[in-house]
């Protein structure tokens, strides 16, 4: 097959999305498939919205694969003639996040004509399917206020939503989770998990909607022996990330948080083989492959209740669900951890065979080459 597959900037972005693309372009390639990567250029989102009048997609393809992030680039283009199918790859839908209504209803409105502009969907999660599905049968559902009020049943009804006239071919395919070969053993981790300091590591863009906020107060409101490593950009968002390194100073935090940047492998294992938990409190995640790469090494992951970290961490056996920005509740469960090592040790345990029993990366990119396939043979 000949593929084109649009994202923004380059490939090579640091970010779970980003490696999710990167890992299916490399195993369509060694497939013996041709990939072309189409890139558009980051900009602000009203800018973005402007590539409409002028964006052409390319015409010499058996099958375009699109990243959701660009849907206000392409709306226009989509909807002119083209001699191939359009795969929208999803890993959350922008109007998901939380942020003021009046902004969502507007990202709303373009991400839903976007969504009815394309041929096929792979999704990263049965949640971010439902979503979609929802949004393009007009179920509109404030994620803030539903999952806050009743996060359970809110998530239930979209990952079972019965799509009729709306539902398009579609794969769900979770993503990658074997990008560190090396394992840890249940001994290592049983030892690991006796050490009196607690380590607690955050792993992620340092970006709002991933919450290091909420973890950083909920240090701040406790006194129980603990150091937080943050790994991460700094500059994906550099006044957000200037805003958690302030706070840090101005609450004395200093001598047990530690901001390290992006890393490479090399050192990310280090830190991951050290860490007791992993918490990332985001606002919404559309999978959150991050906790998986955490279960990896035996680290019990906190999430939030927002997005689909509910489909990898079950909660009180491999880990916690809070309600996003919950930090009182955050302080509660890392006292629980740090207190208690044999509940410590039994989670990490359960971490780490939850993580075994996710499908490995050459299944679920298989599967996405088989649904590619069965598409362009339909044209």
């Amino acid at each position: 097959m000949k593929i084109g597959f649009l994202i923004y900037g380059s490939l090579d972005t640091l970010s779970g999305g980003y490696l999710y693309d990167r890992k299916l372009v490399e195993y369509l390639r060694a497939q013996g498939d041709t990939v072309e990567i189409i890139s558009l250029p980051w900009r602000n989102y009203v800018v973005h919205l402007t590539d409409n009048f002028t964006f052409r997609l390319p015409s010499d393809l058996d099958i375009l694969i699109q990243d959701e992030l660009n849907h206000p680039s392409l709306i226009a283009a989509n909807q002119r003639l083209h001699p191939y199918p359009i795969v929208s790859l999803v890993h959350h839908l922008r109007c998901s996040e939380l942020r003021p209504k009046w902004q969502n209803d507007f990202y709303r409105v373009v991400e839903r004509k976007y969504l009815q502009s394309v041929d096929g969907f792979i999704f990263n999660s049965k949640t971010t399917k439902g979503v979609v599905n929802g949004l393009l049968d007009g179920v509109i559902l404030s994620e803030a206020k539903d999952l806050k009020e009743n996060p359970k049943e809110t998530l239930r009804s979209l990952r079972s939503l019965r799509v009729t006239h709306s539902e398009k071919p579609s794969v769900v395919a979770y993503p990658p989770t074997d990008r560190f070969d090396e394992a840890i053993s249940e001994e290592e981790i049983r030892q690991r998990a006796t050490s009196n300091e607690l380590r607690i590591l955050f792993l992620g863009n340092v970006i709002e909607r991933k919450g290091l906020h909420t973890l950083l107060e909920s240090i701040r409101l406790s006194t129980f022996n603990v150091r937080l490593d943050v790994i991460g950009s700094l500059t994906a968002d550099s006044v957000y990330a200037k805003q958690m390194q302030d706070f840090v100073t101005v609450n004395g935090l200093s001598s047990i948080v530690e901001f390290h940047g992006a890393l490479d492998n090399e050192q990310l294992l280090e830190k991951l083989r050290q860490a007791h938990v992993l918490i990332v409190p985001s606002s919404y995640e559309g999978f959150g492959i991050v906790y998986l790469e955490g279960m990896c090494f035996g680290l019990p992951a906190i999430g939030t209740t927002a997005g689909a970290a509910g489909e990898i961490i079950e909660h009180g056996k491999t880990g916690y669900l809070i309600q996003p920005n919950d930090s009182a509740t955050l302080a509660d469960r890392i006292s629980e951890l740090t207190s208690d090592r044999s509940l410590l040790t039994e989670l990490s345990l359960n971490a780490r065979r939850r993580y075994t029993q996710q499908p490995a990366w050459n299944e679920t990119a298989g599967q996405i080459r088989t649904f590619l396939q069965s598409l362009t043979q339909q044209q």
